[in-house]
């Protein structure tokens, strides 16, 4: 059964790993199983977008179904929220990319009254953890200790929100959190969140008029600059988009929503220029539209007029393997990993042309279980 990807995140940080040309730091990929509890470990030769196993991999989780991963800007740990057993895993990572789960006294941290937890974002200062619980329908928060990487449920979390989370982003600042729901073909909301006061128990809805993009917005992109909201309606094979106001709301841009060539989009990347959003077509049709990403340009800025409007490029869309449902991008923006959840099940590498946006096939990686999750590190 198709699983609902997991947010992503991206964290740039350094690791001297020299290689024969070219750039001379190389970079991690990892990705999430949760049906064998395992994260599988590459070495991405930056020049060639290769991804070589690194040793030990695949790396066991001694949680249950761990569904999301990311990294912490100190680039020290690895952590990961395990579905079935409730609970958040943080591993040290070594010099070379490897990971050792640690066990902090008392064992795992528990994400308990919440349940369920599926989706996390760990803010740019890595001081504090957010959860998206999809059996309890609520935000947990947590506070990281930089030195030890143990982490702490603040007063006043879980926060309720009164509805199912399909995805859930942070903004480029960390002061405002948006949270995607509405499955079963239902209409989607996004809820908007004020989140400078959550460490003294407060997180608070920012008021304005009802954001309801389509139906089951499962996938949800902010652009680096944070002028930008998209997220990916998976039962209306659309794409929304917004431009964020200088409090954190969401004003519409004329021209939305988009279709396209899109068939069950699941999951959404806008790359790290800000120029290109990619869209992953999780659902083949008669017409052949799934199974492949869609790429678009994204003009001008903010306070452009006509900022945030779409543009199919002309070669797209790009091929991959059956069920594309969630993408990374390398911290460099030169390459792009894609989780396919059908046979074959597998983690694709593609090389992105900076100037134009352009996607090709590099290689694909067999992973043996559906994976639901990337992180990468530089």
């Amino acid at each position: 059964m198709l699983k609902k990807a997991a947010a992503v995140f991206v964290v740039c940080v350094g690791l001297a790993t020299w290689i024969s040309c070219g750039t001379t730091v190389s970079h991690f990929v990892y990705a999430a199983t949760p049906a064998s509890n395992q994260i599988f470990a590459y070495r991405e030769d930056p020049n060639s977008g290769v991804l070589t196993a690194l040793a030990g991999s695949p790396f066991r989780a001694s949680g249950q179904g761990i569904e999301a991963i990311a990294i912490h800007p100190s680039k020290k740990f690895l952590f990961g929220i395990n579905s079935l057993t409730n609970d958040i895993s943080f591993f040290s990572i070594s010099a070379q990319g490897g990971i050792t789960e640690v066990t902090p006294p008392g064992g795992r941290t528990s994400v308990s009254p919440a349940s369920v937890p599926r989706f996390m974002a760990i803010d740019p200062t890595g001081s504090l953890m957010y959860i998206a619980n999809v059996g309890s329908n609520n935000i947990s928060v947590f506070s990281i200790d930089p030195t030890s990487g143990a982490v702490t449920q603040l007063q006043g979390s879980p926060y309720p929100i009164g509805m199912t989370p399909l995805n859930m982003a942070l903004s480029p600042s960390g002061k405002t959190l948006y949270v995607t729901g509405g499955g079963n073909g239902a209409f989607g909301i996004v809820q908007i969140f004020d989140v400078t006061g959550v460490t003294s128990g407060t997180m608070t809805p920012i008021p304005g008029p009802q954001i309801a993009p389509g139906r089951s917005p499962v996938g949800l992109a902010i652009d680096p600059t944070g002028s930008f909201l998209y997220t990916a309606n998976k039962t209306d094979n659309t794409v929304s988009g917004y431009a964020i106001n200088p409090d954190g709301s969401l004003a519409s841009i004329p021209g939305f929503p988009v279709s396209g060539p899109l068939a069950g989009p699941e999951a959404l990347l806008i790359d790290p220029s800000g120029k290109f959003l990619y869209v992953a077509n999780a659902i083949s049709n008669s017409s052949n539209v799934g199974s492949n990403l869609a790429a678009f340009s994204i003009s001008g800025s903010g306070s452009t007029q006509g900022g945030g409007a779409l543009t199919l490029l002309g070669n797209s869309p790009f091929g991959t393997a059956s069920q594309p449902s969630f993408i990374a991008s390398d911290p460099n923006g030169k390459f792009l990993f894609v989780g396919n959840q059908a046979s074959p099940i597998a983690i694709q590498s593609f090389s992105l042309t900076v100037s134009n946006g352009t996607l090709t096939s590099v290689a694909s990686y067999s992973i043996g279980n559906t994976p639901t999750s990337i992180a990468v590190l530089q």
